[in-house]
């Protein structure tokens, strides 16, 4: 079995590119995802969790793209493998949200890269409201061929570098609960609680929960 553009003399790489919200990850995976396509390869958009809701890739400044939704038992080497069988090319995909991923599906897109020579681009979160990583990121950083923090900067209220993503639970820091919460998006959903929400802050500023003095109420997107 060979991918779309047959580089098996090469190989695929697996790139991973992390940031904290508001850096346009899912700015630069659209990016990626136009410059190889204008060049004739074939690539798949995946995404989890996004803020347009399943089935949709979307940024914070209105750009947007339909994509795979992953969920927990997507095997991503079978979704390949099915449209080669079906005479489909896929030569890249393009994972948005990856942090989100199982550390089985990422995994499975190291299996795809080695074996197979598709090229892998993952964006996402590295570590979770209370600094820790997630499990999916952790493993990208173990079997990323390259690692790049994304160079946008987003700052904390005081003006430093803002580097970490802060839950913030009726006015207040968050330092326990479940790992993802989907927080402040809509308030029509009763799944999603609307005193949740997230703010980018420095590592100070997130070690001792000052959220500044003008702290923001409302209107946040989800932690994307």
């Amino acid at each position: 079995m060979a991918a779309g553009d047959s580089r098996l003399r090469r190989g695929g790489s697996l790139k991973f590119f992390y940031g904290p919200m508001d850096c346009g990850k899912s700015t630069l995976a659209l990016q990626m995802d136009y410059n190889h396509a204008r060049q004739g390869r074939h690539g798949l958009v995946l995404t989890t969790i996004d803020r347009a809701g399943p089935g949709r890739l979307s940024t914070r400044i209105g750009l947007g793209k339909e994509a795979v939704e992953v969920d927990t038992g997507l095997d991503l080497r079978l979704l390949v493998r099915d449209r080669w069988a079906r005479g489909i090319r896929v030569d890249y995909l393009i994972c948005d949200e990856a942090s989100f991923y199982t550390v089985a599906q990422i995994e499975q897109l190291a299996d795809l890269v080695d074996t197979s020579d598709v090229d892998v681009y993952a964006f996402g979160l590295a570590t979770d409201f209370r600094t820790s990583l997630f499990p999916a990121a952790q493993r990208l950083f173990e079997l990323a061929d390259e690692v790049t923090r994304v160079q946008v900067e987003v700052l904390c209220w005081c003006g430093r570098p803002g580097l970490l993503n802060a839950r913030i639970v009726d006015g207040a820091i968050a330092r326990e609960g479940d790992q993802v919460v989907i927080g402040d998006t809509d308030d029509s959903d009763d799944d999603t609680p609307a005193d949740v929400r997230y703010q980018v802050l420095c590592r100070r500023h997130h070690r001792t929960g000052d959220l500044g003095p003008a702290a923001r109420t409302g209107g946040q997107l989800r932690l994307v």
